[in-house]
């Protein structure tokens, strides 16, 4: 691509800091990148959680302002309304109105953008026809489930066929044939010169769609460039050729081309997948303790979350075990594991009590009281209070 065209987004040094109610620096998002996305080009913009992608995307639709730096799209402050008109984005989240129908929601979008009523019904017809909702247009967009809601938002974002446009995780909710149908649909739009920004966490289909990416952690850029640059392993070499003989096999080296006669074969490089390369990078951001406001990596699981029957087991199992300095010496007749032997028999007993349904159990007999005798202490207890009385009087 001709280095003299202008991009379509320019950013020097962008830099987002968010500070709390007093302006005290709460997390810096996005901190002083240096990146452009050039016309007709596909770009993925990747990171785990929290890494700066949202905050990326919101200054370059212009609903947040940068801290620092500069950022142009389209040559333009991206808050003008010029530079809205170009750009078709969808959120992570289709956002709808529950009570319009496929047809009267894309209706609406198209007129924010001054669309006359013989366009919008022109776009909205074929835009139904391309994410298969053409059977459900007058159906309410609060019945739809996630995935239908997602191609509505498809649609929407391209009512006004933009030159730029932003997809936020655009396959979330889709079926495989959706996703397989919206990958070419950005393909489509690539050939006919349109410029798109995809974030996603699925790196198969960044993989399969995008030019070029780039990888944000730490609010900083990690890695970007063409994924042949990236995954590309220089070190190695691969030869893919036809089936051959065993024979021709342990002579490759010496007989290749011979034993080609002629038939197409290729040496290139292996290439790591795309997953494994961002992996890779984030470890390394990881080790190299770069801080981030995002998702650091799981830990283990909490403990009031553990499975209670294993604990229980374990915890029953510690009760009945006899303590070492208490057991008594088994005789030497009996096998050295007689005395371990009784912690299970414990374990099932105290097991079964904890299951078994709660009946009080009858006092001993050693506990029971005569009532008659109840009666007499009482009365002789009740005579000395009475005489305690009269004697104060």
């Amino acid at each position: 691509m001709p280095t003299d065209v202008e991009p379509v987004v320019s950013a020097v040094g962008l830099t987002k800091e968010f500070r709390d109610f007093w302006c005290r620096p709460k997390a810096k998002a996005v901190n002083d990148i240096d990146f452009e996305i050039r016309p007709g080009e596909v770009v993925g913009l990747l990171g785990p959680n929290g890494s700066g992608k949202s905050t990326t995307v919101k200054l370059i639709l212009g609903l947040l302002y940068p801290t620092g730096g500069r950022l142009s799209v389209f040559g333009r402050s991206p808050r003008a309304v010029e530079t809205k008109r170009e750009i078709g984005y969808l959120p992570e989240d289709s956002y709808l109105y529950k009570y319009l129908t496929a047809e009267e929601t894309l209706d609406f979008f198209g007129s924010l953008f001054n669309l006359s009523a013989a366009d919008r019904r022109e776009r909205i017809s074929q835009l139904l026809d391309m994410v298969g909702m053409a059977h459900a247009r007058r159906r309410r967009v609060g019945e739809f489930s996630k995935g239908m809601a997602r191609r509505i938002g498809l649609a929407q974002a391209m009512i006004n066929d933009p030159a730029f446009l932003i997809l936020d995780e655009p396959t979330s909710g889709l079926d495989p044939l959706g996703c397989k149908e919206v990958k070419d649909l950005i393909l489509t739009l690539k050939r006919r010169g349109k410029t798109v920004l995809i974030t996603s966490h699925l790196l198969s289909d960044v993989e399969d769609v995008c030019d070029r990416v780039i990888i944000l952690y730490g609010g900083k850029i990690r890695a970007a460039g063409s994924l042949d640059e990236l995954l590309t392993v220089s070190s190695e070499n691969r030869i893919l050729t036809p089936a051959l003989p065993p024979a021709v096999m342990q002579r490759l080296l010496e007989l290749l081309r011979g034993a080609l006669d002629g038939e197409h074969f290729r040496v290139d490089h292996p290439r790591r997948t795309l997953e494994e390369f961002f992996l890779d990078v984030i470890a390394k951001a990881r080790s190299e303790s770069v801080e981030t406001s995002g998702v650091v990596g799981g830990g283990a699981i909490a403990d009031y979350l553990a499975n209670p029957g294993e604990a229980l087991l374990e915890k029953l199992t510690v009760e009945a075990a006899p303590a070492p300095e208490a057991a008594p010496a088994a005789p030497a007749s009996e096998p050295a594991t007689a005395a371990v032997e009784t912690a299970p028999a414990e374990v099932e007993r105290k097991l079964e009590k904890l299951t078994s349904p709660s009946v009080p159990a009858a006092p001993p007999a050693a506990a029971k009281v005569d009532p008659a005798a109840s009666l007499e202490a009482a009365d002789n207890k009740l005579k000395d209070l009475l005489g305690d009385l009269d004697g104060r009087k």
